[in-house]
């Protein structure tokens, strides 16, 4: 019985090790630095992009027509629009500030009051909310011109308030950008190309926008980069 009991241990301790052995060695092995992973992700994310964005009609940009911001209403009521903000009270463009920044204070209807913003246009950060600009990526003329002139007033609005299509950026930096697409204009912080084009291809290819020819190559110049 003793021997018996001194082999189940030594079965149980060698079962133990080669455990401890193989999650040593999978964490290791698997183990790509964090900027290793990162690469990755982005490698992977650019060759996406690349992908949907073969898929997307390339036509010349329609006519403006119609088009004003009124068209598209915005800073609705973010809980309507898949945000989860703190406050029932938070509107789009409150939502954007809260999760774009870091340590922000907010007080009653929603007023952002203070926070940290890193800014990825830019690369600056900034401490002040009413610095922080809250920028539809592909603009709304710019949707307006690719099919958005075909959409109604309900998913107009549903564009102009998804948290995927804004992003809390410098107010000096979304106003030189304007309405450009990314032929005409592209972040000054050319580290920021490839998260910017991933997600300009994304929005128009959710949406089902079109592409100029101009943009698209301007679009796989900053893929290039990632």
């Amino acid at each position: 019985m003793g021997e018996l009991v001194t082999k189940r241990n030594v079965r149980w301790l060698i079962s133990l090790l080669l455990v401890v052995v193989l999650a040593t060695s999978c964490t290791y092995f698997s183990g790509q630095s964090d900027d290793e992973a990162q690469i990755s992700a982005k490698n992977s994310d650019a060759s996406s992009a690349e992908t949907a964005l073969d898929g997307l009609k390339v036509s010349e940009p329609g006519s403006m027509s119609g088009y004003s911001r009124e068209k598209f209403p915005h800073w609705s009521k973010a809980s309507e629009f898949g945000w989860d903000p703190p406050q029932s009270s938070c509107d789009a463009r409150a939502a954007a500030l809260i999760r774009d920044g870091e340590a922000v204070e907010v007080g009653s209807e929603c007023k952002v009051e203070s926070g940290t913003w890193l800014d990825p246009y830019t690369n600056q950060t900034f401490t002040e909310p009413s610095d922080i600009d809250t920028d539809h990526v592909v603009p709304l003329a710019n949707a307006w011109r690719s099919g958005a002139s075909e959409w109604d007033k309900d998913a107009r609005e549903r564009y102009a308030n998804d948290p995927e299509v804004l992003l809390s950026v410098e107010d000096n930096a979304n106003q030189s950008k304007g309405d450009k697409g990314p032929e005409a204009w592209k972040p000054p912080n050319e580290a920021e190309w490839c998260d910017y084009a991933v997600r300009w291809i994304g929005i128009k290819d959710k949406y089902d926008l079109s592409v100029n020819e101009q943009e698209k190559a301007a679009l796989l110049e900053m893929l290039d980069v990632c």
